[in-house]
């Protein structure tokens, strides 16, 4: 080989070098850049059931993520308070809040539903809705109004009636109860002449220790057993009309989640979506230790709603229903198309899931 031609290679080789170095170099500064996600919740830090499912979404963000998406998050009280969450995101001040969006239903109705509603869906059947059918465009409506792009992260399967001072054996007893109950379910006992009373989780059970409540509502016997409402209220009613389904929310500020990448978003549905299965798994793994154990350690004695209650509550329902319906064009849509996906999934169901289950616990006596 000419020495010309050497040394003009050897340019090339090392300008290749060069660049490959160069290109090399630079991997690691792209590797290394994150996108910063705060999260504030309505649940106390290391809150039984629903707190710890929202610290262990927040890690897993960051750990799906391999560190790409930086997560900090912040418990009821330790940035904003409980109930101040949607606001603090909506303004963009944090990223994004762990909730149960029929905390809003005072910014606008609709977002019970994305909750739970009195004689709605349960779980799998608001999972179907939200999935496969209006739900996720309908929240998407709703919640772009306000600034916030939500996702399911959780869900607490059908709830308990609650925790009741005194046996409610009428709807004539509901008169005059301080009930700690939120959402529609909560209208509903005012239907019934209750005066329903929004409290976030942390602060329910000094106000039923005190007398300040008469009765409430929470989750289950998993999610309640720590929470100790036994030291206060002695009858736990099932079945809950209020919360068939409980499910959570991940509302982010919609313009932070329009501004991610696609990949940044999967990571986040993908994250959401497993902590939206896990937490009513945990809570049916758990229930029926925890419900023993407040019956036979701690003297819980458990009574059930008779119809004739239960009519009361479907009469104050429907009620609730109209209302909702006549408070904008939006609720209605809403409405209606959450009724006629749960009539024409619930037919189904008695059928199916429904019709099985009660045969099987009738052969094996459950």
């Amino acid at each position: 080989m000419k020495r010309r031609d050497f040394i003009k290679s050897g340019a090339v080789a090392g300008t290749a070098a060069v660049a490959t170095g160069a290109a090399i170099t630079s991997a690691p500064a792209i590797a290394q850049s994150k996108t910063e996600l705060t999260i504030v919740s309505t649940w106390p830090r290391d809150f039984p059931g629903l707190g710890i499912s929202a610290q262990r979404l927040a890690a897993r963000i960051t750990e799906l993520s391999e560190g790409k998406i930086a997560t900090e998050y912040f418990a009821a009280g330790e940035r904003v308070g409980a109930f101040d969450v949607f606001d603090e995101v909506a303004a963009g001040n944090s990223q994004a809040y762990i909730a149960a969006d029929y905390y809003w239903k005072g910014k606008h109705p609709g977002f019970a539903y994305f909750t739970a509603v009195p004689f709605g869906m349960t779980t799998p059947e608001w999972n179907a809705w939200i999935k496969f059918k209006d739900g996720q465009a309908l929240w998407d409506e709703l919640s772009g109004e306000f600034g916030l792009k939500a996702i399911a992260c959780g869900a607490t399967g059908a709830q308990m009636g609650g925790w009741f001072n005194k046996e409610i054996e009428s709807a004539d007893d509901l008169k005059g109860l301080k009930m700690r109950i939120p959402g529609l379910g909560g209208d509903v006992m005012a239907k019934l002449g209750a005066s329903p009373v929004s409290l976030p989780g942390g602060q329910i059970y000094e106000n039923l220790v005190s007398g300040a409540i008469d009765a409430t509502e929470w989750v289950g016997p998993y999610n309640d057993y720590f929470m100790k409402f036994y030291e206060a209220a002695k009858y736990y009613y099932s079945p809950g009309m209020h919360e068939p389904g409980g499910g959570l929310a991940f509302g982010m500020n919609a313009e932070w989640w329009n501004k991610r990448s696609k990949w940044e978003q999967a990571i986040i549905t993908a994250a959401c979506y497993e902590e939206h299965a896990a937490q009513p798994e945990e809570a049916i793994a758990n229930n029926g230790l925890y419900l023993a154990r407040m019956v036979d350690d701690h003297g819980v004695e458990l009574r059930s709603f008779n119809d004739d209650i239960y009519d009361s509550f479907g009469e104050a329902s429907a009620e609730v229903f109209e209302e909702t319906r006549d408070h904008s064009e939006l609720a209605a849509k809403i409405n209606d198309s959450y009724q006629a996906a749960l009539r024409e999934m619930g037919a189904y169901l008695k059928l199916a899931e429904i019709g099985f289950s009660n045969q099987r616990n009738r052969v094996l006596d459950i």
